[in-house]
Formats: C-alpha cells, sequence, structure tokens
C-alpha cells in the first residue's frame, strides 16, 4: 500500500490472490469502482477494495451472473432475491435434466423396431415440457360462450402439470398426449363436438359448473373405491344438464341423458394419458366422468321407454 492508504492494482490483485486482468474485469464492470488514478493514470483502489473483492469473488464461486453481484453490492436487502431466483433457476435445469434421462431411458429400454417412434415422440418436446399446448386445446374445445372463470378452473382441472422427477413412461405418456393433442382431428376446424356448436340449445356455463361439481363427488367416492352408485355425485351430474338444457331430473330425462353421453375416442384417450401424469390418488375429470356414467346406467334399465 502507497503512502496516500491506497492500492494499485498490482497490490490489491496480490493481496486477494487474483490476477490483475481479473481485477481490471470487474473494476471495468462497475463492480469495483477506483478511488483515485495515479499521476501516471494508473488505477488506485482504498483499503475496503479488498473485502469488497473477496465479496465478489465468493457471490461469482456460486455462479452469480455479473449483474446479479452488483444488485447484492449496492441493495442490503438484494441477496435474498438473487438467492431465490438462482434457486429456482438451478430446480428448473435439474428438472430439465431429469426429463432428458428418463428420456433417454426410455431410449434405451426399448426395442429397436420401438425407439424409432419414441425418438419422434419425445423429439417434439421440450424438457421441461411445456403445458401451453393442452390448455390451449382445452380452450378451443371447450364451448366459446363459457365464462373466462369457468374455462380457467377446467384447464386447470384438465392439464396435467409434468412432475419434476419422472418415469420414462411419464415421459413417453406426454409425449403422447402433446402429440394427441397438436395432431389433426375431425370434424371442425376447432375440434369442438357437434353439442359445442352455437344454437345448440343449451347453456355451457350452467352444465360446466355443475359438472365441476359432480366431478369433485365422484372422485371422493373413487378414492374411498366405492363402486359407481346412485347418490349425491349423481344427482348434481344430472341436475347439470337438466338445468342446462331448461328441463327436470325425471326418470325419462335419465334415460334419454344415458343415452345421449356417448364417448368421444380423442378425449378418452386423452384421459388415460393424462391418468398417467395426475397419478392414482388424483382421479381425473375423465376417470369421474365414466364413474358417473356407470352410475347413471343401471337407474335407465327399468326406466320406462
Amino acid at each position: 500500500m502507497s503512502p496516500d492508504g491506497l492500492w494499485s492494482i498490482g497490490e490489491l490483485a496480490e493481496h486477494a490472490g487474483v490476477t490483475v486482468k481479473t481485477v481490471r474485469f470487474y473494476s471495468d464492470r462497475g463492480l469495483l469502482p477506483e478511488v483515485a488514478r495515479s499521476s501516471g493514470g494508473h488505477r488506485r483502489y482504498g483499503p475496503e477494495a479488498i473485502e469488497r473483492l473477496r465479496l465478489i469473488r465468493s457471490l461469482r464461486t456460486l455462479d452469480l451472473p455479473v449483474p446479479d453481484v452488483g444488485r447484492v453490492l449496492d441493495q442490503e436487502d438484494a441477496l435474498e432475491d438473487v438467492v431465490a431466483g438462482q434457486l429456482r433457476e438451478i430446480g428448473s435445469r435439474m428438472t430439465a435434466l431429469r426429463w432428458r434421462e428418463a428420456a433417454l431411458r426410455l431410449l434405451q429400454d426399448c426395442t429397436p423396431e420401438e425407439r424409432v417412434d419414441r425418438l419422434r415422440l419425445i423429439g417434439s418436446v421440450t424438457a421441461p415440457p411445456s403445458t401451453a399446448v393442452l390448455a390451449r386445446f382445452w380452450r378451443r374445445w371447450l364451448p366459446a360462450r363459457l365464462p373466462a372463470r369457468v374455462v380457467s378452473a377446467i384447464v386447470d382441472q384438465a392439464v396435467p402439470q409434468p412432475p419434476a422427477d419422472p418415469a420414462p413412461a411419464q415421459v413417453l405418456a406426454f409425449a403422447r398426449l402433446h402429440a394427441l393433442v397438436s395432431g389433426p382431428c375431425h370434424g371442425n376446424e376447432d375440434c369442438q363436438p357437434t353439442v359445442h356448436q352455437p344454437d345448440t340449445g343449451y347453456r355451457p356455463a350452467m352444465l360446466y359448473e355443475g359438472l365441476g361439481e359432480a366431478y369433485g363427488l365422484a372422485a371422493r367416492q373413487m378414492l374411498d373405491r366405492r363402486p359407481p352408485h346412485e347418490g349425491e355425485a349423481l344427482d348434481c351430474f344430472v341436475a347439470a344438464y337438466a338445468l342446462s338444457c331448461g328441463t327436470r331430473d325425471t326418470p325419462d330425462f335419465r334415460r334419454l341423458l344415458a343415452g345421449q353421453l356417448a364417448a368421444d375416442p380423442r378425449i378418452d384417450r386423452y384421459w388415460q394419458l393424462a391418468a398417467e401424469l395426475f397419478g392414482p390418488s388424483q382421479p381425473t375429470p375423465g376417470a369421474a366422468h365414466d364413474w358417473l356414467c356407470a352410475a347413471l346406467d343401471p337407474q335407465t334399465e327399468g326406466a320406462p321407454a
């Protein structure tokens, strides 16, 4: 240290155990400001620079970007936010690596005949995968007249979140689900069933709000391993259809409803694949719908024709 109490760039580098190039790099980026210049124009640093430089090095060993290091140095309360942001980023990277590992195991543990098809499927999905295409599918499939809050609730229930640590089978299920909703469909361009088209004589908001409640009731019965049966869940299910059509829940209506609830192969396949991602502890709305239809069928057998 010179008589004026300042460090030259070489002295600072030597005492901090770094190269002059490193000191110059941080200084040029504003992380290590100089306090003066010598008569020859050389940088001079105050005694506090050694501790600041050591703090910079500690932060950089955590792989913090230079702008984040600057925030921590200049703002007392920035470290917590910066650390939280880095943890989120690392978590995302680790999830991506786990998806890549599961995808590689999926390719490793299959026959040569399966490998080409599987490679095509997983090659179209990012790691970790985005659920945007699944949400878009449901928003296009649902009736256009539904309130936004109802649509959001349905999408939240219908779109499975990719697991952070997937099994190879879950990677395959998600890839197949992605291909299913991305592929062409028959009928109108929005892939909507006929009943969802305008002027079909029913009120979709009343139907889907009621169905959400009925599915929740049925899911609880399913988790208790109860077989399909009449009761609150089925009454709620039938009432949703009756109210949406402006009629009453009668034996005749139940017989008519049972004949109208035809399967949609595309949606059925969606729920089969989604079930692998939701897991056994979360019955899908599709599984709840099937449970309710099965509960409705025995009731309609003896109904008058």
